[in-house]
């Protein structure tokens, strides 16, 4: 793949797949700069990478060739995957994080994260449920790309999956059965509030309390039911 203006900035860190690419994992860099993040995913002490980077002006910097694994996810599970860097592309969003100052993501960077997401998405077939955050994959180590990204723009594009708002209708189940469902929607629920938390970040991300309510088990039931081939 080649996008005008791209810059390749290649990182050791990377290794050979072991299964075919059928996920898409974003993350926020979660360091004070671009150049602080780009310098340590190239840094072969750091042990990560990612396949690109998208900075807040929009520039994208590719890092390791989509054909091979790099290290971006970690210990993660998503839909009974394992090795999800094996399976994933992996985008760094260049943003301060929850740790330096987290802010919203600029249009300039959407504007260039978008057409990029789309390509993937498109040359690889990738459902909408395996485009995730690294907080979906792993929650209880993971916030990132955070509450303030803006997935709805991504949704509309039919590059995400949409939050459900219509004909919400709580199912009233128990706490358990919640887990239950939502470790079939595709979570690791080994750390229950964990789950919840990043559950709610990326579904109702004005309320991250990590408490199972009513709108949650409607947005989750919703979430679940059938839907057109290909639109999970």
């Amino acid at each position: 793949m080649s996008i005008p203006g791209m810059i390749d900035t290649p990182s050791p860190n990377f290794d050979e797949r072991s299964v075919p690419v059928s996920m898409l994992v974003l993350h926020y860099t979660g360091m004070p700069d671009a150049a602080s993040a780009i310098n340590w995913l190239a840094n072969p002490e750091s042990k990560v990478s990612a396949h690109y980077v998208v900075t807040e002006d929009g520039q994208i910097i590719r890092m390791v060739d989509e054909a091979k694994r790099a290290w971006h996810a970690g210990k993660a599970w998503w839909r009974g995957a394992t090795d999800i860097n094996s399976a994933s592309i992996g985008i760094e969003i260049v943003n301060p994080g929850h740790e330096w100052g987290y802010r919203p993501f600029p249009d300039t960077q959407m504007s260039a994260l978008i057409p990029l997401v789309h390509d993937i998405v498109t040359r690889y077939g990738i459902t909408r449920g395996n485009i995730v955050g690294h907080s979906d994959i792993a929650p209880a180590r993971k916030q990132d790309p955070g509450e303030l990204f803006p997935w709805g723009m991504l949704a509309r594009l039919r590059l995400a999956l949409p939050r459900p708002t219509k004909n919400l209708m709580d199912p009233f189940w128990t706490d358990s059965a919640f887990m239950l469902a939502l470790e079939r929607f595709g979570y690791d629920i080994a750390d229950q509030e964990a789950a919840v938390v990043a559950f709610q970040r990326r579904f109702r991300p004005e309320m991250i309390d990590g408490i199972i309510d009513g709108e949650c088990r409607a947005i989750l039931l919703a979430l679940l039911l059938p839907k057109p081939r290909g639109d999970d």
